[in-house]
């Protein structure tokens, strides 16, 4: 709770701190994990130490524990790009707790789902099966945009287990869900949501499930129309257009793919990137005998 003995703050405060959060999120699309999560992490204790040692109104309180479920919530995203995934953990729980104290159960389902979403990735597919599937019950009211992003973590996380029928009926249910408009009703954190990124999580679900007729077609639609200026989103989404070539026995376009995964990784930042540029060349080692792909291999032994 607040420390009574300390400074007073109102809603214009937790205004400017909300502001702060969501220019974090905006450099996120543009600076990537070790390079943001120092600032990151100052920002979630700056808010925290706010909350605890400032005098404020419930109302204002309430207010703030949104603030810092919202922060934890890129602060969590910013350390798993990092590769810190314990860190990410323990910051999304703690978001998770902000969120349910302020009564927000969609911010509670954003910050449940991005957790089910890291444990559906490092190998802890039935957990990320469980809580993505109960951050989408748990938020029952949540706006068109919130809804359909919860709905294509669920997807994500039966994707990740093998569960082919249950993740291809989330797709279709989110797409059911999302309108075109950000109405009013929309956090600021579903600003990037939208029908050609649901059909970003279509296509990588189809190259988890092995279905790269899919696959293939939505990516280079969606690869063709994306800012080039996100190069991490640019580096993963081409990830997984390497690996449905290469499922569709197509190892000389995946080569050429791959290649520009590890050109777009180089900086090293997201770590992330750096993981799916290993998912790729793994895949290609079945094809060594093509000479393009032998030749890549060669320059990256490592992997």
């Amino acid at each position: 709770m607040a420390n009574r003995t300390g400074r007073r703050i109102g809603l214009e405060d937790v205004r400017d701190q909300a502001q702060r959060v969501h220019a974090l999120r905006l450099a996120d699309d543009v600076v990537y994990g070790r390079d943001l999560i120092g600032p990151a992490l100052r920002e979630l204790r700056g808010a925290v130490c706010l909350y605890r040692e400032s005098t404020h109104t419930d109302d204002v309180g309430r207010e703030l524990l949104r603030t810092i479920g919202e922060l934890a919530q890129i602060c969590g995203w910013i350390s798993t790009d990092a590769g810190q995934h314990s860190e990410a953990e323990r910051i999304y729980r703690l978001g998770l707790s902000a969120a349910n104290n302020a009564g927000d159960s969609t911010l509670a389902g954003n910050l449940l789902g991005s957790l089910a979403y890291m444990a559906s990735n490092t190998g802890r597919e039935r957990e990320g099966v469980e809580m993505a599937t109960a951050a989408t019950e748990g938020a029952p009211e949540a706006p068109p945009r919130a809804r359909a992003l919860f709905l294509d973590r669920v997807a994500w996380a039966h994707a990740k287990a093998g569960n082919a029928q249950p993740a291809m009926r989330a797709l279709n249910d989110a797409h059911d869900a999302i309108t075109s408009d950000h109405g009013p009703e929309e956090p600021t954190w579903t600003y990037w949501v939208s029908t050609a990124e649901l059909e970003v999580m279509d296509a990588r679900v189809y190259t988890e499930l092995r279905r790269p007729l899919r696959a293939v077609p939505l990516l280079q639609q969606v690869l063709r129309q994306y800012d080039a200026t996100h190069t991490r989103e640019m580096a993963l989404y081409l990830s997984w257009l390497a690996v449905a070539l290469a499922d569709a026995n197509e190892p000389e376009e995946a080569v050429t793919a791959t290649e520009r995964v590890i050109s777009l990784s180089s900086a090293g930042a997201s770590e992330r990137t750096a993981d799916r540029a290993r998912v790729a060349l793994r895949r290609l080692t079945e094809y060594r005998d093509v000479p393009e792909v032998a030749s890549l291999l060669a320059r990256y032994p490592a992997a």
